[in-house]
């Protein structure tokens, strides 16, 4: 666990992609099998441990702490569990219990066995074996999340640099394997041939995209690219082989559990790329529908037949890799256009249509049409080289994805939290409201949105250094910002697009905002109203 837990320090301290793959890889080249396969679960969220909730590890610590001053002592550190690893004063061991502390995969695979009754007393005995580090291991990985700038596919790009494997046969595996991967690190180390997968229907790595820059469209040829409308839903991965069909994210998470409308629609052999959308098909003339009513089907394990009907989802292919068993990713994007037709075809109309092609003749005729799209749910358009092949990951020169301008307003801050990790000491997420008139209340603001980055680390310091000095009520965490017509803090907040929301007093709610400027140069008064973006849904 020793090992495990300075790993997480040392990951959390160190800000370069490149030395984070050197602590990776050495801590895989050091540690045993099966400590290393689930330190590599718990890195890549592939850890599963249930019957561990925040709440009750807060419960542990209100055992042997006032809650009030663990209540300050939270809101002063920001994270749950540094603020547990710090507080937790461990009771005194017999000699013999200090000297038997246990390694991760023994503590992994305890807790994996605890029946719902044992888990209290385990963990309190585990908190008072372990030190601060080990605490802070332990909270992490019980929770899932580790937040230490870490991804699944720097973890993934560390293992194929441990084994100089190419990390698209590491990723091909991915889904067929197990904690704690012995058989995976057999073969990285070269004892055994690479795995075999019993398990049909894997996941294979995307083909992603670079943004678009202005000095990009003077040196490239309209005539060498095909232009696709960039739609607003999830990227997607149909895989059907052998009869099974498998739905992953874009980064190779399976969701089957939440589209089941998919994978019973799905019949054939192969495996495609699209987008995963609400609403009606193109082969049934019926209407998209934005992300938030596709949210209502994400993260879930199962659905009810209700959701199923007030929320049907559908696939806008726009591309594929295997034809049959046929690897057709080294074809030109046209050949594969064309497979790619012929399958859709073959689908239920309305579980599959592919993705339109958008006609242009040059670039600015491209921008006007990128400009005004002919649906909401369209937030830009993609370029794809007609000779390119399907290649995984983002190498510039293929494709370009060239979204719509962002959506700017000006708002008002008025809730603040401490952020995590290395900002935790800061108040680096905000709460924003505009204007609007209510009866008997006349103007207040009211909340259309929240977001932590966007700034600069000396305009953070502005933002923490007004927080501080404008806090008018506290709600645990939370800070309540002095909000008036004339005293207060207004930003320029981009945001990609609104959308409907019961949650919000407002009644609508910014997708994907940040915070574009610090507008230092304007009072509250002056920001925009809840009409405004009203007119602007």
């Amino acid at each position: 666990m020793k090992a495990f837990a300075r790993l997480l320090d040392r990951l959390v301290l160190t800000p370069s992609r490149n030395g984070k793959l050197t602590l990776l890889v050495d801590y895989f080249r050091q540690t045993p099998d099966p400590d290393r396969g689930y330190a590599l679960a718990a890195l890549t969220d592939g850890l599963d441990i249930k019957g561990v909730k925040p709440a009750l590890l807060k419960e542990l610590v209100l055992e042997r702490m006032d809650p009030i001053l663990f209540q300050y002592s939270y809101d002063y550190v920001g994270d749950l569990a540094e603020t547990i690893s710090l507080v937790w004063e461990p009771q005194a061991l017999e000699a013999a219990d200090e000297e038997n502390l246990e390694s991760l995969s023994k503590i992994v695979e305890r807790l994996q066995r605890l029946g719902r009754n044992e888990t209290r007393s385990v963990m309190r005995d585990l908190f008072d074996r372990l030190d601060t580090s080990e605490r802070f291991a332990l909270i992490k990985l019980v929770t899932g999340g580790l937040r230490i700038g870490v991804s699944s596919r720097l973890t993934k790009q560390a293992l194929a640099l441990f084994g100089d494997k190419d990390v698209v046969d590491i990723e091909s595996l991915w889904h067929g394997l197990t904690p704690p991967y012995t058989e995976l690190f057999a073969w990285l180390e070269n004892w055994v041939e690479k795995p075999i997968l019993s398990t049909p229907a894997i996941f294979h790595s995307v083909m992603l995209s670079t943004p678009i820059e202005d000095r990009d469209l003077p040196n490239l040829d309209p005539n060498d690219f095909a232009a696709e409308w960039k739609w607003d839903g999830i990227r997607v991965q149909l895989s059907c082989s052998g009869g099974k069909s498998r739905l992953y994210s874009r980064s190779g998470d399976e969701i089957s559990g939440a589209f089941p409308d998919i994978i019973e629609a799905a019949k054939f052999e192969g495996v495609i790329d699209g987008e995963l959308l609400v609403g009606g098909t193109s082969r049934t003339n019926a209407p998209t529908r934005t992300f938030s009513d596709l949210q209502q089907r994400l993260n879930r394990k199962t659905v009810t037949a209700k959701m199923l009907e007030d929320f049907p989802v559908f696939i806008r292919a726009y591309d594929i890799l295997f034809d049959g068993d046929v690897d057709v990713r080294p074809e030109t994007f046209l050949t594969r256009r064309e497979r790619l037709s012929a399958l859709v075809e073959q689908q239920e109309p309305r579980r599959f249509d592919l993705s339109p092609l958008v006609s242009f003749s040059s670039w600015a005729q491209l921008e006007q049409l990128r400009s005004a799209p002919p649906d909401p749910v369209i937030e830009g358009v993609m370029l794809k080289r007609l000779d390119s092949s399907y290649q995984a990951g983002r190498a510039k020169g293929p494709w370009f994805k060239w979204k719509r301008d962002p959506m700017n307003a000006d708002a008002v801050l008025m809730y603040a939290q401490r952020g995590h990790g290395k900002r935790s000491s800061y108040y680096s997420d905000f709460t924003f409201g505009v204007w609007t008139a209510i009866p008997g209340e006349g103007d207040v603001l009211v909340p259309v949105g929240k977001a932590y980055f966007g700034f600069t680390d000396e305009e953070l310091e502005v933002l923490d250094r007004f927080v501080r000095n404008n806090t008018v009520e506290r709600f645990g965490p939370v800070r309540s910002l002095r909000a008036e017509p004339e005293h207060g803090f207004v930003v320029e907040v981009a945001f990609e697009g609104l959308a409907r929301s019961t949650r919000h007093k407002s009644g609508i709610a910014m997708r994907f905002p940040r915070i574009a400027r610090l507008r230092q140069d304007k009072l509250p008064k002056d920001a925009d109203r809840l009409e405004t973006l009203v007119a602007m849904l």
